[in-house]
């Protein structure tokens, strides 16, 4: 008996599916806040001993595939591609969605294209278990927005930042807290991290829910000059945390 993704796999390749240093744009900072995130680009090296595995989206012919990084219960957490442009553009440009990031603003695709993807790609030549992941539902093979995890301005390469930017239809079915806590106990088990840390708006409420439900605990809040102004700066941000020994202590129950 074949796993849903083998089954999507087995189905795209019958379908002959398509394959198809600056940091990012200030919009682009994870869901809690509006930081900026830095990028540098390296070499390319080839994955150390890993099978490359590949994704398809669906299963309309210019379907952009990425490999895959994870997967969990109900989603599948992919490379994004060159390709994935518009995809990221909706996302972008739901005013829902954007409200906590930049006020609901716009962005061009011309940006996301030029900027934002580019910065997302080259995590990926690191190869290093940092990175931007597309977020797939598994049942639908639909894109539901994209998971981060990597170290924040000023962090340790062992302190990854946790993010993350979902289509409001997939907002309220602990997609959230269920990409987060698998990119949580990845990156323990298996990249030596010590210390997971995520940030939010203090009136961000539905981010803080996912912060503890992931396993993070609360640490400070403080306020920061943000280059976009938003209602609720004036209450502040906090900080969430999750060490690696509260981890393995949650894992050995």
């Amino acid at each position: 008996m074949c796993s849903p993704l083998e089954l999507v796999v087995q189905l795209a390749e019958s379908h002959t599916v398509a394959l198809q240093d600056e940091g990012p744009s200030p919009h682009l900072q994870h869901f809690t806040g509006r930081q900026r995130n830095g990028t540098t680009r390296r070499k390319r090296r080839a994955p150390r001993g890993r099978e490359i595995r590949r994704y398809a989206a669906s299963m309309s012919s210019d379907a952009p595939v990425g490999e895959v990084f994870l997967e969990t219960e109900r989603l599948i957490l992919r490379q994004f591609t060159a390709d994935d442009v518009d995809l990221l553009f909706e996302l972008y440009n739901d005013p829902e969605v954007m409200h906590f990031i930049n006020g609901g603003l716009p962005i061009p695709r011309q940006e996301i294209e030029e900027e934002d993807l580019p910065a997302f790609l080259s995590y990926y030549e690191r190869d290093d278990g940092y990175g931007f992941w597309a977020a797939i539902e598994k049942a639908s093979g639909r894109f539901i927005g994209w998971f981060h995890f990597r170290p924040g301005a000023g962090a340790g390469p062992r302190e990854p930042e946790l993010g993350y930017r979902l289509h409001r239809f997939a907002w309220n079915q602990g997609y959230a807290s269920e990409g987060s806590r698998a990119l949580i106990d990845k990156g323990f088990a298996e990249f030596g991290v010590e210390r997971v840390t995520a940030e939010t708006m203090v009136v961000h409420e539905a981010s803080r829910r996912v912060m503890e439900n992931a396993g993070l605990r609360q640490i400070r809040t403080f306020h920061a000059d943000w280059p976009v102004r938003i209602p609720g700066d004036e209450h502040g941000d906090v900080e969430y945390v999750l060490d690696r020994a509260e981890w393995e202590a949650r894992r050995r129950g």
